[in-house]
């Protein structure tokens, strides 16, 4: 018989998987022997059989209704019970963290009659029906799918009336009236009445949160963070616990360190008087958790002592949730927490020192997307001026975009190519498309454990919190902040590191972390200046040391490689020749397709070759002592002509004008339509042009090989490597080899010195990772071209799919992300796979990299470095995240073998 359901007495944090990551973790709390009111979890499969029957299993209700009883024996108290009733919370938990994608409904129990017992209680009759009004009005919305702004429109009616700020300015009459209107609005909208047998909330909210494993937000924010669709949520049943007993009660957030920035301390938010959903959701504005020590000196003492015990226990920065009743401190859930990629490696870095981790450990805890946010720009100091309202700094950064006040418009905007800001008096899980789709989230109300906060720390968006002086409007479509009203499509920055919003666009500048990497990696001298670089310095220089694989940069000019070297690349994994023929150089290239005779082509050929001799002389000095990779031309040639249309206009206007046409002009026509291909990039392009153009393989070889003897003349250490596009098939590479090696020893012969370039190709045909074995007799080295591996072996046009259908690929969970951006593994991985085995298998000394924009992504890296690839060359921005990423997966490898 399968175990659907587990006491928390049963599990630990090591079966998440299961459990779901608050099930596993307030199971370990409870092995601690920390105060975790008792509960039960239903776990993943669970919900897994019921996403695949569209029910759940059998057995779950009567283990569901085994741990009940458990329950209730346990609290002396049952379910339903008129006095003093067991009241229970139901929450969703993943095995990842998705914080407010799914669902939670408290105070599962009470109805029309237990809520006139619980009145009865110490607590009396105000905390009574506040817990039911919140009870109707959470099963209304997640349970029974009415519109939440239904409830929250019902509720700032009534506090209108009486002039109430906020719902705990409400009295016992008004909360009654409220659950009253309730009630009949669940029945309005569905026709059904709230339940009122408390065994069937319970089946119908557990049933609830399964449902909300595949809600849009859900779905929304696993495709984002790459997060399994198949997965899962346990549902969590725990003992109630109140904040909203009184002065002596109140609930909170904790961070175990400063989530924004790494620091040590006590960091977080505390609401008394207050359920924890009222702390996260930022209905009310929170006060610093540093105020419990007065409010509450002991509480505040004992969860000091815990949140020490959590950090010592996870090794890690903990994010915790407490309620506080009556001055009895309960624990409701622990988890590793989230943060900003300058915290993560600041907090890497700290634990590091502290002994709680190895140094291989702290580098293992960042990543390649946490260093690209750090390379982020940010305000300039000198842009001071303007500012309209200051807030809680949730999620640093810069950010400059136009006001919009709802999400439907945030994306509206955004997919129009516009920069916006989502600005809101709290975020809720509905506004997350918005918050993707927005540059920052500025709201009037929360604070650093806000929806809004946590939500864009974990996305890394700029985000600013609980700014109190903005008075959001979203009906007129503006708020106002003093004396200034921002409508929507107004401009303005926001300062995620300051808490600040500035009206209009502040001027940028480039980030502290990327000046470091500018700087060629050294750390400036002023130690206020390296805040924030250190960290960064330690864990680079970890990554280095443990990685195997070389990392280069793709550059086409001096200036793009003399960057890259400051990066940190080893070489240059691919040199564009294409680049070079653009500007005031493509007459030259007309010139070339134009020619009627061999001496026509060889005069524009002679033409480009000093050209490109200075162009690969230049490159070659930037990276000297270096490989440098040079691609011969790849496009086909139609690129360098006129676009067809425009040159019919241009020379329909001539004639009208009766002007007279050059003779160049009148010959492009003819050339324009012979050189025309239905499918241009499966055409004659790459080694075919070679082949079929004589004398352009030469005088590229020619220039490489001038620029090698110009270099090694001035004392340098050229190391120049020709890659040949395109190949198809062997005998391709050897033709092209062959022209290759007599250029080269012609040059050798008239200048006297020998001149060593290997010769290679690129692999980014299906055919020719297929046939990879044969090719590698012709080839010194392979890359694999992955841009045009993908295209190809998924039949995509890469210019043409993106926008057209891969937006409902990924809603329908066809890939997880585009293939473009992290490497297919399954497909155009295994013929990686395939290439770098059998091309080895003929030459064992084979050196093979990659050029794709894939070797820039930190999980593509992963497998290039498992795929025993020697380098991996991207964009030269993209070097840092690459050298961080090949250390990491070195340290995977590391880990995996000394399992075994």
């Amino acid at each position: 018989m399968t175990t659907y359901v587990y006491d928390f007495a049963e599990g630990g944090r090591d079966m998440a998987d299961l459990l779901g990551g608050k099930g596993a973790n307030l199971a370990e709390m409870a092995g601690m022997g920390l105060p975790v009111p008792p509960g039960f979890t239903v776990t993943t499969e669970a919900c897994r059989v019921f996403r695949a029957t569209g029910k759940p299993p059998a057995d779950p209700d009567r283990q569901v209704g085994e741990h009940l009883s458990a329950l209730e024996r346990a609290a002396g108290k049952q379910l339903g019970q008129v006095y003093d009733p067991l009241l229970l919370s139901v929450r969703s938990g993943a095995k990842f963290s998705m914080p407010g994608m799914m669902e939670t409904i408290l105070d599962i129990g009470l109805n029309d009659y237990s809520v006139l017992g619980l009145a009865k209680t110490p607590e009396g009759d105000r905390f009574a029906w506040d817990s039911y009004r919140r009870l109707v009005q959470m099963f209304g919305s997640t349970v029974m799918g009415v519109d939440s702004a239904l409830f929250e429109g019902l509720i700032g009616r009534i506090e209108d009336q009486h002039h109430a700020a906020d719902d705990t300015q409400l009295d016992t009459c008004d909360l009654i009236r409220i659950v009253e209107s309730f009630k009949d609005l669940i029945l309005e909208q569905t026709g059904q009445e709230f339940p009122q047998d408390p065994a069937e909330q319970l089946r119908q909210a557990i049933l609830a949160v399964f449902t909300s494993w595949n809600g849009e937000r859900a779905r929304l924010y696993r495709r984002r963070e790459h997060i399994a669709d198949d997965l899962g949520t346990a549902v969590t049943v725990q003992t109630m616990v109140f904040g909203n007993f009184g002065a002596d009660s109140g609930s909170g957030v904790a961070f175990t360190r400063d989530p924004a920035t790494g620091r040590p301390g006590i960091y977080g938010d505390y609401l008394p008087n207050a359920q924890g959903e009222d702390v996260v959701a930022g209905i009310r504005n929170t006060v610093p958790l540093q105020e419990l020590a007065t409010l509450d000196p002991r509480s505040f003492h004992k969860l000091r002592d815990i949140m020490g015990q959590l950090e010592a226990h996870y090794r890690d920065l903990c994010d915790i949730e407490f309620t506080i009743e009556r001055g009895t401190l309960w624990m409701l859930q622990t988890r590793v927490g989230k943060r900003t990629a300058q915290a993560a490696f600041t907090i890497g870095s700290q634990l590091a020192d502290e002994g709680l981790i190895s140094p291989q450990e702290a580098l293992a805890r960042v990543d390649g997307d946490a260093l690209a946010r750090l390379m982020f720009p940010r305000f300039d100091a000198a842009g001071t001026s303007g500012v309209i309202a200051r807030g809680i700094p949730a999620s640093p950064g810069a950010a400059v975009g136009a006001v919009v006040f709802d999400s439907a418009e945030a994306v509206r905007r955004a997919a129009a190519g516009e920069k916006v800001v989502l600005v809101r008096q709290e975020t809720a899980s509905d506004d997350l498309p918005g918050m993707v789709a927005a540059q920052a989230v500025l709201t009037s109300r929360g604070g650093k454990t806000s929806h809004a906060a946590v939500v864009a720390r974990g996305m890394g968006k700029v985000c600013v919190c609980g700014a109190e002086s903005i008075h959001v409007n979203t009906r007129a479509r503006l708020f106002t902040a003093s004396d200034v009203t921002v409508s929507e499509g107004t401009v303005i920055s926001v300062d995620g590191s300051e808490g600040v919003v500035r009206l209009g666009a502040v001027p940028l500048v480039d980030s502290t972390v990327m000046r470091y990497f500018d700087a060629g990696g050294q750390l400036p001298d002023d130690d206020r200046a390296q805040e924030g670089v250190r960290e960064v310095h330690r864990l680079m220089r970890q990554a280095d040391n443990v990685r195997r694989l070389e990392v280069r940069a793709n550059a086409d000019t001096p200036q793009d490689a003399a960057r890259a070297r400051r990066f940190g690349a080893q070489g240059i994994g691919l040199c564009r020749t294409e680049h070079m023929f653009l500007g005031d150089r493509r007459p030259l290239v007309e010139a070339m397709i134009l020619a009627h005779t061999d001496a026509e082509r060889d005069k524009a050929l002679a033409a480009l070759l000093p050209l490109q001799r200075d162009d690969f002389t230049g490159i070659l000095e930037a990276m000297d002592g270096l490989p440098v990779t040079i691609r011969l031309l790849d496009p086909p040639l139609h690129e360098f002509l006129p676009d067809r249309t425009e040159l019919a206009v241009r020379l329909a206007r001539d004639e009208a004008l009766g002007r007279t046409p050059d003779t160049h002009d009148t010959a492009l026509p003819a050339a324009v339509n012979r050189m025309h291909e239905e499918n241009p990039m499966l055409g004659l392009r790459g080694v075919r042009l070679g082949l079929v153009v004589p004398g352009l393989v030469a005088m590229q070889v020619r220039a490489i090989a001038e620029a090698v003897v110009a270099r090694k003349q001035a004392g340098g250490d050229p190391r120049a490597e020709i890659m040949v596009p395109l190949v198809d098939a062997a005998e391709e590479l050897h033709l092209v080899r062959e022209e290759v090696d007599e250029v080269l020893a012609t040059v050798a012969r008239e200048t006297g010195i020998t001149v060593e370039c290997p010769v290679g190709t690129m692999i980014e045909l299906p055919r020719a990772a297929l046939t990879a074995g044969r090719i590698a007799r012709e080839a010194q080295f392979f890359s694999f071209g992955t841009n045009g591996l993908t295209q190809t072996t998924w039949g995509f046009s890469r210019d043409d799919v993106e926008a057209a259908f891969f937006p409902a690929y990924l809603d329908k969970g066809i890939f997880a992300t585009s293939p473009f951006e992290t490497l297919d593994r399954e497909g155009v991985g295994r013929l990686v796979q395939i290439a770098v085995a059998e091309g080895r298998a003929t030459r064992p000394d084979l050196k093979i990299g990659v050029c794709g924009e894939h070797g820039g992504d930190p999980t593509s890296v992963h497998f290039f470095h498992d795929a025993g690839l020697d380098y991996v060359s991207c964009s030269p921005f993209r070097v840092p995240v690459a050298r961080l990423e090949a250390g990491r997966a070195a340290l995977t490898t590391r880990r995996a073998d000394a399992s075994k």
